[in-house]
This record gives C-alpha cells, structure tokens and sequence, in this order.
C-alpha cells in the first residue's frame, strides 16, 4: 500500500452534522467493538442485523474497519493506482468506499462504470417513458397516468426475483384545475438472492432498510458493494446500480430549480445493460429488454398540423401514432437532450401487455 496512510479514529474530522464531538469517538469504538464480538456469535437474521448496525456506526464515525473500506485518494504510486485500505474479512458483507464532502466527485472513467450509451430506454419526469428499440434504431414513448402514492413494477425477473418498483409523488403548488403531475419519489431496487435492498428517494439513499441498513444522504459519494451488487453513489446527481450477471441501471437525481416547472424534488430511472437480463423479464420497463417487432406506416398530418400520425401494428394491434419529443435527463438533469420518439396514446395501450393497472403493486419491495 505505497504511500497510504490514514488517522486514528479518535482523530478523524467529525464535521458531519449529527456525529457529535470528536471526544465521544472511544466510546462509539467500544461500542462497535462489542456489536462484532456478538456478530461472531450469532447466525443468520440476528448475525445480519449485528452486521448492519456496526456498518452504520463505521461509516457515521468514518472507521477503517473489517465491514468497510476507504480509498486514499490524490495519493498515487508510481504505477498511478491509488491505495485502499483495509480489504474486508468477509465478502458476504456490504462494503464501502466513501470521499470526505471536500474532496472531487470521480469521472465515469475513473468509476469503472460503462459508457452511457447514446439510445435511451427509463422513464423520467410526469412519467414519460422511453423505449429503445435497437433493431429499428428508433424509440417509442408512452406516458403513465395514476395517482400519487400509487407503486409501479418497473423491472421484475422471475428467475432472479431482481425488481424495481417506484412510487409517485405529485406535483407541490400546482396550478388548481389542472392536471396535477406525478413524478417518481421513492424506487425500490431489490436482488433476492444476494439480500440485496436499495431505497431510493431525492433525500437519502438507503442500503438495506429492513435490517437497519446504512443511509447516505446526496451529498455523499460512496461505492458500496454487497456479494455481487455493485451501487456508486455520484454526488448530487446520479446512482448506478449493476448486478453481475444482471443489468446495470441509474437513477438520475431532479432538484428543484428557480423558473422549473416542477416543484418537488424527484428521481428519474434509466437502464444502461440489460442483455443479461432473463427474457422471462417483465415490468413496464423490463418487457421490452429483448427484442420484439413493429411495423409503422400511413405517415400524415394528425391532428396537431405541426406533428405526424401514422398507423403501427405491434403485437398484432393496430394502433394510432404520433411522432413527439421527450427528454434524455442522464447527462442534464436539468435541461435534458431532445429525443425524437413514436408516442403511443391511452397509457401505452396496445404496446404494453395487459393494461396499464397489472403493473400496479403494493409496496417498492
């Protein structure tokens, strides 16, 4: 570990809002060290909890501990690989890399994340969704009307029990009369087989919470990993979620912004990598992961002079069209990038299987 080093616990800055004076770190290493000597003892649910809870108070204290890691960095070898201190005892355990708020936020590059790529498949916004079609090289978008508070199953695999399920929120200090707008404010991203459970809200973002899992606030940056799950949280814009052997997925952060229309903050949810992916996959999203066919034609002036209907038979539907714009938010969250799509009316219907309500469930997990 050339050129790492790191302070004591006792001597660690204790700046975060809510840890208290630095002269309470003993007491808080003895009381961690009492939660491992019971995880030693313990199996299954109880060991877990044990667990969970001696990494919440490692990473509120900024511990170098055997449940977590730190990476050291602006502190390179001569070969350019940035040291890390303390490799977990147990791979089993969640483990955790995070930056004092001082320091930059990483590159993609640096992050070992793949590219963005240029076609799009999420949803964001009032919701709008955007599916690429690759085969076609063209998109086609839908919108979701419910109410707030409803939950939507947006990826589910059966032969992993993978899913994320998102909850919306509506649209504070909207105009009265008008239809008021639904966002999401809560996503669910859940893998079964490995315990894995992210909350996800514009807040705070959640390892775990049925087991009293660490939360981390926006203005984290952290890389946490739990078995095979992989989660990097970029301060105060976005988060990536990759499963091997699964997908890879963001989760793009919308803060409120003078003259926004908007006026809650919200999240958008967006798939990098899906062609690991079951194709018994399903969910709003998760449906169109593999390929499928459709067929466009008829072009002409709709009702709207200034946008085109045409006719297109999808799962032997024939369906009216319109062509439309909606947005990209990965790169802007902001502003976000033009995207050039065919809309499909009535909540998707005729594209999506069933009706829009079969994707209802009852809770994010």
């Amino acid at each position: 570990m050339a050129g790492a080093s790191y302070m004591p616990a006792e001597q660690v800055n204790n700046g975060r809002k809510g840890q208290g004076n630095a002269s309470l770190l003993p007491s808080k290493l003895r009381a961690w060290s009492r939660c491992l000597s019971r995880r030693m003892k313990l199996e299954g649910k109880e060991k877990a909890n044990v667990s969970a809870k001696a990494l919440q108070m490692s990473l509120a204290y900024q511990f170098v501990t055997p449940l977590t890691s730190m990476t050291v960095r602006g502190m390179a070898d001569q070969d350019g690989l940035e040291p890390i201190i303390d490799k977990p005892l147990d791979d089993s355990l969640p483990l955790a890399f995070m930056l004092a708020a001082s320091q930059p936020a990483p590159t993609h590059s640096s992050l070992n994340i793949e590219k963005v790529p240029d076609q799009v498949t999420g949803v964001d916004t009032d919701p709008h969704f955007l599916i690429h079609v690759p085969q076609k090289e063209d998109t086609l978008c839908f919108n979701i009307n419910e109410e707030p508070g409803v939950v939507l199953s947006l990826v589910q695999d059966p032969d992993t029990g993978f899913s994320v399920n998102g909850q919306l929120i509506g649209n504070e200090a909207g105009s009265p009369g008008k239809h008021e707008g639904t966002y999401f404010g809560r996503l669910g991203i859940a893998n079964p087989a490995t315990d894995f459970q992210l909350e996800v809200t514009p807040q705070n973002i959640t390892l775990n919470p049925g087991s009293g899992g660490p939360v981390f606030s926006w203005r984290d940056q952290a890389f946490l990993r739990q078995n095979e799950v992989l989660v990097t949280i970029n301060r105060k814009r976005n988060l990536v979620v990759s499963v091997e052997d699964g997908g890879t997925f963001e989760v793009v952060l919308h803060r409120v912004w003078r003259g926004s229309a908007v006026h809650q903050d919200f999240l958008g949810f967006y798939v990098l990598d899906s062609h690991r992916m079951s194709a018994r996959t399903h969910g709003l999203l998760g449906q169109f992961f593999h390929p499928f066919d459709y067929k466009v034609s008829d072009l002409h002036p709709g009702s709207d002079p200034t946008k085109t209907d045409a006719t297109m038979v999808v799962k032997n539907r024939r369906l009216t069209v319109t062509r439309g714009l909606q947005k990209d938010y990965r790169k802007d969250p902001r502003h976000g990038a033009e995207v050039t799509c065919w809309f499909i009316h009535n909540n998707g219907d005729g594209l999506i299987d069933g009706v829009h309500t079969d994707y209802i469930v009852p809770d994010i997990f």
